[in-house]
């Protein structure tokens, strides 16, 4: 049952790291969006993606989360799982789990910072909309890492 138990353990890891880097960078990137829309309201559909954007991370989680639960052997046969398959599993979900919440909050303060540009000098949105992608990529790289990882352990 202990194996089991740590193949819950990494999906729940995924899923909550990365949504709590998410929750973080949309926190701060709103923070700078809600200074800008209250000096012009007009900017709001610009900033609302650049706030958006740090949010996908979460899905990455979720989407590892997914991944681990769907691999899970028949209730009657939950117990079979061996302790160093669910090390496995749970060392696969890290990389996504680490990425999602390092890079979600620092997506966020780029978008912060894409904030104050669009502030400025409206137009730019685009450029600071590749700055964040930048960023985005490690997130994408760690669930690809997961993925990966995940396709070499069978728990069934």
């Amino acid at each position: 049952m202990l194996g089991f138990m740590l193949v819950i353990l990494g999906a729940a890891l995924a899923a909550a790291l990365a949504g709590a880097g998410s929750a973080l960078g949309t926190g701060v990137a709103g923070q700078a969006a809600n200074g800008v829309v209250s000096e012009d309201p007009g900017k709001f559909g610009s900033l609302l993606v650049l706030q958006a954007l740090p949010g996908t991370q979460g899905i990455y989680g979720l989407v590892a989360l997914f991944m681990i639960i769907n691999k899970l052997p028949a209730v009657d046969q939950l117990g079979s799982i061996s302790v160093g398959t669910g090390l496995a599993v749970l060392g696969a979900a890290l990389p996504v789990a680490i990425t999602g919440l390092i890079s979600g909050l620092y997506q966020g303060k780029v978008c912060s910072a894409a904030c104050s540009l669009v502030a400025k000098r409206p137009g730019e949105v685009g450029k600071g909309m590749v700055f964040a992608v930048i960023v985005e990529t490690y997130a994408v790289l760690g669930l690809l890492g997961t993925i990966l990882l995940l396709q070499k352990i069978s728990l069934g």
